[in-house]
């Protein structure tokens, strides 16, 4: 999982051309890697899956 793929997966979120997308667990640290760079990082929200798997979501509400 590279940076542009990451990057796009988020622009899809973002954009709404995605609802959610699951990580699993192995690539977790590569995908939070690139999230964390981003200026919109806090508009996006990892939801914990059983076995270290991670369901992200774009929310329009930046959390604080």
């Amino acid at each position: 999982m590279n940076e542009q793929f990451v990057n796009e997966i988020l622009n899809k979120l973002r954009d709404g051309e995605l609802s959610e997308y699951l990580v699993k667990n192995d690539q977790f640290l590569e995908f939070r890697q690139t999230l964390v760079k981003r200026e919109d990082f806090k508009h996006f929200r990892g939801i914990a899956q059983h076995g270290g798997d991670v369901l992200y979501r774009y929310m329009e509400v930046a959390r604080s």
